[in-house]
């Protein structure tokens, strides 16, 4: 097969190599480390791929060629963005939640995408396998390489692709407004989250939805407006690109061993519920930490139906025991791990943080370390410790956290502090 070499056939093949090869390396490394997250960044850069090899090929001369390499550009589906959307919402629920798994119910949101899947699999049947090959009838369109059904199909492919554009939008947003709420699961059950925020998804995010508004601004103005050609549409197969380039560099730098991450989002309610009541004995004995990660507070809650000697009596023996015991020491300390250590539930042990501490798990922790850094940067004997050397004994798993959280709690550095002294 001929493949021209242009600035624009160019320009787009390094992009597809990375996402076929990036895709093919999380597919073995799911396999090999069990990490459902990759299995779902592999499809979504492997349909990537695919949507950017159609323009990439046509200006390599597969169009042109008026052979089967033209045939097979008329009917391979290169572009399926009703499975992007889903793709890329079971990849975000497999990264926040190591124990999500492939279901029935998962498997719905794919049948739009794969119905589109078999209406062209029909359409090169009829046209290819049944007409052509069997009863010898010749493709009556494009120089003889596409068949009668294909040429009337066109308009269906143009509102599947809305279709699609809808879809991710809609699936974008539902990921965007999860993050929110997978945010507020950190700050409440972890103290460390410089690892597990996955901030670069948030970007993704912002840039799938900037995407699909590029592509369906094209799409827009190529039937309503004025038909584009192929050198202008040819930029929107640029974007893509770029997006599989950027989730192929943060899904090789993901870590999906870090922690037990068991995020579960709220479903949405539909009818009002009754709050739920805390048991009147708050002791449980050592709680799990998967039981430390079921426990998620939210913004909503309803006040707490405790006496309130007891929750004063429980944040006293918290402070008690921060004081004496200095747990927030242990760099990746969790609100299960703290909770097993007081005897108690973590459902309890967050009511007390949030409501008789007024803070959440994470800065609560940190302020703890904040001070602990404090006093190091004020003591002489530390005078000769480096501020990486401080943030470590004080609790930090590293520099640029120390600095951020340091900041946040205190408005200024620890440089700044240190200098102070």
């Amino acid at each position: 097969m001929a493949f021209t070499f242009n600035l624009y056939s160019s320009l787009l093949l390094p992009f597809f190599l990375q996402g076929i090869v990036v895709g093919t390396v999380m597919l073995v490394r799911r396999h090999r480390e069990e990490a459902a997250a990759d299995g779902w960044l592999a499809l979504l850069l492997l349909l990537q791929a695919v949507r950017l090899a159609q323009w990439m090929l046509g200006f390599a001369g597969w169009y042109d060629a008026h052979d089967a390499t033209t045939t097979f550009m008329f009917y391979f589906p290169f572009s399926n963005w009703l499975m992007v959307g889903p793709a890329f919402y079971f990849y975000f629920r497999s990264l926040t939640n190591q124990g999500f798994r492939f279901s029935r119910q998962v498997a719905w949101h794919f049948v739009p995408g794969g119905v589109y899947l078999g209406w062209k699999l029909l359409v090169f049947g009829v046209d290819v396998g049944w007409l052509h090959g069997v009863r010898g009838q010749p493709l009556p369109c494009h120089f003889n390489t596409k068949g009668a059904l294909a040429c009337q199909a066109a308009d269906v492919d143009a509102w599947v692709a809305l279709l699609g554009y809808l879809s991710v939008a809609a699936y974008a947003w539902l990921t965007l407004r999860e993050y929110r709420a997978y945010s507020l699961y950190l700050n409440n059950n972890f103290s460390d989250t410089e690892q597990i925020r996955f901030r670069w998804l948030r970007n993704v995010l912002v840039a799938v939805l900037v995407g699909t508004a590029v592509a369906l601004g094209f799409h827009f103005v190529d039937v309503v407006v004025t038909p584009l050609s192929y050198y202008q549409a040819w930029y929107d197969y640029l974007f893509t690109g770029l997006l599989i380039y950027y989730l192929s560099i943060a899904g090789l730098l993901t870590n999906h061993r870090l922690r037990a991450l068991e995020f579960q989002p709220a479903p949405p309610a539909i009818f009002p519920v009754a709050p739920v009541q805390l048991p009147a004995a708050p002791d449980a004995g050592p709680t799990s930490s998967s039981a430390a990660n079921a426990a998620l507070p939210t913004e909503t809650e309803q006040p707490s139906q405790e006496p309130e000697p007891e929750l004063l009596r429980w944040t006293e023996r918290l402070h008690q025991h921060m004081e004496a015991s200095r747990p927030y020491l242990a760099p990746e300390l969790t609100l299960g791990e703290l909770a097993a250590q007081l005897h108690t539930n973590p459902s309890w042990l967050s009511r007390v943080i949030n409501t008789g501490c007024g803070q959440n798990f994470n800065d609560y922790i940190n302020e703890y370390r904040v001070r602990e850094a404090e006093r190091r940067l004020r003591d002489p004997q530390f005078r000769h410790y480096t501020l990486l050397a401080i943030a470590l004994e004080s609790g930090f798993n590293s520099k640029s956290t120390f600095n951020r959280v340091f900041r946040k709690l205190r408005g200024a550095t620890p440089s700044e502090v240190a200098r102070q002294t």
